[in-house]
């Protein structure tokens, strides 16, 4: 029975279609607000040349002279866009004039055109695969759930599914490049504010970060209650096939983001390791050295990688958890007897999330300040407890107000009886268990516990036993998000079947402007830092950035558990969403089948993980040969009289992305068609299962362990406490090992760690895209033995 939404104290269809566009607009409005605020800090730079931002800081008693504040200027312009004409006259970076397009801006642009060209190829099969299911019928269809209404043809399903993975394929790739430019834009502004102390280079750093998050979980929501306001012109009342075309915007979602995470990360961490294994190991230089010749690429990798990858990555996490919610509720009473209030609860939980993420973040900038670096990490901290705790106030409210008292579900063919608190719980036991997760990542990836620091010692005795320790660390840290996980699903699917696990996933995600805020305040500190130190200024300053780059790395750390688990919860969601539209009514192990796809889905993390991590040791050895190249054959480059060849390393980082981008990429969309066309519905089950169930684990240990092994080098570079001192101080044997394992982290935790989420996700996305096709002419090799 569904309970009227005439009763008092119920949310109105009207008032529903007000609140989450304005809510989406408050949150654009309020990034916007945010960016005006960092845009404040003025840059340095000369009028000629390409770069907009050309203001005058004003010098200040005790700061740095003029000159600095244009150099800052300048390296954040290479870094930005590659355009250096503003560079001749102070003589830095001038090999650059060689390769423009070596900035963060070109090589997005340059990844996009790529992209744009496999957004039209899949686009094509999507509308050709479901277009067929029918044999290209426009006439209109028996509804599968809505037993005795008529549906719209498959033509149209297959038009419109088309569109909406175009859609969420263009939301995604303009939210990872917002997100690059925010942060590119805030780098030097955050370094010249780290002269006036590090409260003000905090704050600049966490509201650019602010910035990404908030235009990410506003245009993401905004677009997609567009998208679904404009289809339903066309389907009416037949909400069965809108919010199954609907899921082509979390499939577009992803996919953008599956290529952005890989080809960012290899782009980032050939640098990064060609940069540091010469310049700290051979050469004993600090990092960011501007002798160093892969020190633009690696600066510029942070943004492509870890900003405009993060980015589309939780795009698509959003998109997916939405779309899969939304499925499953369309086919359940409340979809059935088109309770529209109802049927909007995931994203009035959404709307929701970006007002209480409004109020955490003027918490962090205007309410509250950083007198310093002990408390930058709490603050980071305390902002996710915040969030969290009036996130569950605000899920209360809405599930009271926007749920009838009582509806059902449906459960794999039957139907289940829910009420609204039951929501209640499955929403808020994701957003805790969210909490659980991230804050287990920090307690094993941040250098003020034990774990790191058990890590960091054990760098006395050479790389070998830091490797052996860090590994440990990393299989060790996967068990209590794991059960943090196990829980979620076991309670909500128990309250609410599928459609309590997809709202979980929201619930988990519902505070994504605030984790975003987070997560890419790291990467912009880290820029600062490396700005700072290619511009010449003093160790005070360095040590500030060292500061809220450390800080940074943890929080990156947690953004990534939040990434990790919430793509749990949504692909076990879309699973479900999958099991149901295939018309499975249940999934059997011991079927030879579903096993044979289980154990095949269980190595697909491993085999993407080494195809991943193969691409950065192969870019990382050109880099690195290159960088010995031109330590050894270019005078006074060791004395800096002379000006690294910075180009050559921009290009190695830009081919290796874009050509070793494309076959992981494909392993992952080619999987789920390959399997369900010839093996059919009940084996691509199996291999979605066992590739959940695997990639979790390795994503999760991947992730930290590298996270670990960088914060244990970062320990022993601050000497912050005796024991960190005994290990020191930088270029000793203990500190050498560090970085040597540091270099073997970060395409753990940079590149194939953060891309497991993503296959898992887009797998079970795209199986639900294609589940019409599959259950109508799948199975092929089947049919023939």
């Amino acid at each position: 029975m569904v309970a009227s939404h005439l009763e008092m104290g119920m949310l109105s269809e009207g008032l529903t279609q007000v609140l989450i566009p304005a809510a989406a607009l408050v949150g654009i409005a309020f990034a916007l607000l945010q960016w005006y605020l960092v845009s404040k800090v003025k840059v340095s730079g000369d009028s000629s040349g390409d770069y907009s931002d050309k203001l005058i800081e004003e010098e200040e008693e005790g700061t740095d002279n003029l000159e600095i504040s244009i150099k800052c200027a300048e390296i954040q312009n290479a870094i930005s866009v590659g355009s250096v004409s503003s560079f001749n006259r102070t003589g830095l970076i001038h090999p650059l004039m060689a390769f423009r397009a070596c900035g963060a801006t070109s090589f997005l642009l340059t990844q996009y055109k790529y992209l744009i060209v496999f957004m039209g190829v899949f686009a094509a099969i999507i509308f050709v695969f479901l277009g067929s299911v029918k044999g290209f019928s426009t006439k209109s269809e028996p509804c599968t759930y809505s037993k005795g209404n008529l549906c719209k043809p498959a033509l149209a399903n297959a038009a419109f599914t088309t569109l909406a993975f175009l859609l969420g394929a263009t939301t995604s790739v303009l939210s990872g490049f917002l997100g690059m430019k925010i942060a590119t834009y805030a780098n030097a502004r955050t370094t010249l504010e780290a002269r006036k102390g590090v409260g003000k280079a905090f704050i600049t750093a966490f509201r650019s970060g602010a910035v990404m998050g908030f235009l990410l979980a506003a245009n993401g929501l905004l677009v997609l209650y567009i998208s679904i306001i404009l289809f339903k012109t066309y389907y009416g009342d037949d909400w069965e096939g809108l919010y199954e075309s609907i899921t082509g915007y979390g499939l577009g979602g992803s996919s953008m983001a599956l290529f952005g995470r890989v080809g960012g990360g290899i782009y980032t961490k050939a640098a990064d390791v060609g940069a540091d294994l010469v310049g700290k190991v051979e050469r004993n230089i600090p990092e960011d050295d501007p002798r160093n010749p892969a020190v633009i690429a690696d600066n510029v990798g942070d943004n492509v990688g870890d900003i405009a990858g993060m980015g589309s990555d939780l795009f698509g996490s959003y998109a997916e958890a939405s779309c899969a919610a939304l499925f499953v509720a369309s086919i359940s009473s409340i979809g059935i007897n088109h309770d529209y209030t109802a049927m909007s609860y995931p994203l009035i939980i959404s709307s929701v999330g970006i007002v209480v993420c409004l109020i955490t973040t003027l918490l962090a900038t205007d309410l509250s300040e950083i007198r310093d670096v002990s408390e930058i990490e709490p603050s980071l901290k305390r902002q996710l407890v915040v969030s969290t705790i009036l996130m569950t106030v605000g899920i209360a409210v809405v599930s009271f107000f926007a749920l009838p008292s009582e509806f059902t579900l449906f459960n794999f063919g039957t139907e289940k009886a829910v009420k609204n608190w039951h929501l209640f719980f499955c929403v808020t036991i994701g957003l805790w268990a969210g909490l659980v997760i991230g804050y287990t990542t920090e307690y094993y990836t941040s250098n003020a516990y034990s774990p790191v620091q058990d890590v960091a010692d054990s760098c006395r005795t050479g790389a070998a036993t830091n490797v052996i320790f860090g590994l440990a660390l990393g299989y060790k840290s996967v068990i209590v998000p794991i059960f943090a996980i196990a829980t979620a699903i076991y309670v909500s699917f128990s309250l609410a079947a599928m459609y309590g696990i997809a709202v979980a996933a929201l619930g988990m995600l519902s505070t994504i402007a605030t984790g975003l805020a987070i997560d890419a305040y790291g990467p912009i500190s880290d820029n600062a830092g490396g700005i700072a130190e290619m511009a010449g200024m003093s160790h005070k300053i360095r040590e500030r950035t060292d500061a809220l780059d450390a800080a940074g790395n943890t929080t990156a750390a947690i953004g990534k558990g939040f990434a990790i688990g919430s793509a749990a919860l949504v692909s076990l969601a879309l699973f479900g969403a999958f099991v149901s539209r295939a018309g499975i009514n249940s999934v059997d192990v011991l079927t030879p089948k579903v096993f044979i796809g289980l154990i095949v889905g269980a190595m697909l993390p491993y085999w993407f993980s080494a195809m991943t991590m193969k691409s950065v040791g192969s870019a990382a050895l050109k880099m690195v040969e290159e960088v010995r190249r031109q330590f050894n054959t270019i005078p006074g480059l060791m004395e800096g009289t002379v000006k690294p060849d910075y180009a050559n390393c921009v290009k190695i980082s830009t081919d290796a992305s874009l050509r070793e981008m494309i076959p992981p990429g494909a392993l992952v969309m080619l999987t789920p068609l390959i399997t369900g066309t010839l093996f059919g519905v009940e084996t691509l089950a199996g291999v979605l299962a066992g590739s959940l169930v695997s990639g979790v684990q390795v994503a999760i240990s991947a992730s930290n362990t590298g996270g670990a092994w960088d914060n244990a080098k970062k320990y022993i570079e601050a000497g912050a406490s005796e024991h960190a001192k005994s290990l020191g101080p930088k270029g000793s044997d203990a500190h050498k090992a560090a970085v040597i394992g540091d270099t073997i982290g970060d395409p753990l935790k940079d590149t194939s760690g953060p891309s497991l989420n993503i296959l898992i996700k887009l797998m079970a996305v795209e199986s639900l895209v294609f589940a019409p096709f599959f259950a109508a002419h799948g199975g092929l090799l089947f049919k023939f033995l």
